[in-house]
């Protein structure tokens, strides 16, 4: 019997179920099961990323092997020297511009507080002057010679709280010192204080001329308290650090126990503030010291 002849559409359909022809499966099922057998295979990764990446990679290292080479290589002309002195030389001068001038601002601080505060305790200053005139008709003033930034010596001032032979007792008494080390001397019930002094001493305020000092550029608000020549005799190289800046007024350990603290922890703390000095840590020592001088502790 003749069959109808097929038509094209047909013709395709049964050349694409040939293709996945399997001995056991019906004819119709075929496409379908070669479809799912198909998305079931494992797919391997692109292989294009991997060809992408790699030349990328390699090029970057390459790249940073070659940077100090090449940096190098411009050094070997006069001209790429040139331009690497000059390079450094910018550098030094804003180094130069950012220190100084920060030095400048707080010159700047010490000048305006210092005279502010001789303008406004002055009242005080007439007051603790007839005080000190009264007791024994010594002096008002103490001058000693101080040591200050670099080994300077300079004259500081401060309001008499001893009698005024005291530095010839000193000798009498070195065996009584309370700090260890030898190189400070502090004895809580010296006899050569007056009975004014140890009031003056207690709340520091014997220091109040100081600001004199600072006005004329000896010393600073903030800074290592000044040493006397006596005891830098007796410095070794690691306490010479507390030379290297401006000495002042106030530090941080006359904020953290004034004279309880042994030489070493002075020496520490100076340290501390000379490697981490800024203007925001010079007032934040101002602030404290308000508190601490009218505490009296740690004082004597």
């Amino acid at each position: 019997m003749n069959s109808a002849p097929l038509s094209p559409a047909v013709v395709a359909r049964g050349e694409r179920s040939a293709r996945f022809a399997v001995p056991g499966l019906r004819a119709a099922t075929l496409p379908a099961e070669a479809a799912r057998a198909t998305r079931a295979m494992p797919t391997a990764p692109a292989p294009v990323l991997t060809v992408a990446l790699a030349p990328a990679a390699d090029s970057a290292s390459r790249q940073a092997r070659r940077a100090p080479i090449d940096h190098f290589a411009t050094l070997a002309s006069p001209w790429g020297r040139g331009r690497q002195r000059l390079y450094l030389r910018w550098k030094q001068l804003l180094w130069r511009g950012v220190v100084d001038g920060t030095l400048l601002v707080k010159r700047l601080v010490d000048v305006v507080l210092s005279s502010a505060a001789l303008a406004g305790l002055s009242p005080l200053f007439c007051v603790i002057a007839l005080l000190i005139k009264l007791e024994d008709r010594g002096p008002i003033f103490f001058r000693q010679i101080r040591v200050g930034q670099f080994g300077r010596e300079f004259r500081m001032l401060k309001f008499r709280s001893m009698r005024i032979d005291a530095e010839e007792r000193l000798k009498e008494l070195l065996a009584r010192n309370q700090h260890t080390t030898g190189v400070t001397f502090k004895l809580k019930h010296d006899p050569r204080i007056t009975r004014v002094g140890r009031i003056l001493r207690k709340y520091s305020l014997d220091e109040l001329p100081q600001f004199v000092n600072v006005l004329r550029g000896d010393m600073s608000l903030v800074g290592p308290r000044p040493p006397v020549p006596r005891e830098v005799a007796l410095y070794s190289l690691a306490d010479r650090r507390r030379l290297a800046v401006k000495p002042g007024i106030t530090c941080i350990w006359q904020v953290s126990g004034r004279a309880s603290i042994d030489f070493p922890g002075q020496v520490q703390l100076d340290v501390r503030y000379i490697e981490s000095r800024s203007l925001r840590e010079d007032f934040k020592i101002l602030c404290k010291t308000i508190p601490a001088v009218l505490s009296g502790d740690g004082a004597y």
